[in-house]
């Protein structure tokens, strides 16, 4: 739902997101974050970058990277797709 009168959220929602986390994650987790790219920095941090469909979308993959026991350091807002 989008709050404003009980429709379900649509593609306006969508926003690019990047997320960066403290070691580098082993690409053959990139499938289980639905379209996420990985990307190993040299600075030994791994950066998750890719379209999220909404903020439960968003908790969703937060959720996942808990339960990996990651490190999260930043997750960005990059904006409409």
């Amino acid at each position: 739902m989008d709050g404003t009168g009980g429709s379900p959220a649509s593609d306006r929602d969508a926003r690019r997101f990047e997320i960066r986390i403290k070691g580098h994650l082993d690409t053959r987790w990139a499938a289980w974050f639905e379209g996420m790219s990985l990307t190993h920095a040299p600075d030994g941090t791994t950066l998750l970058n890719g379209i999220v469909a909404d903020q439960a979308a968003l908790h969703g993959l937060l959720q996942k990277l808990r339960d990996l026991g990651v490190s999260l350091i930043s997750v960005n807002d990059g904006g409409n797709r």
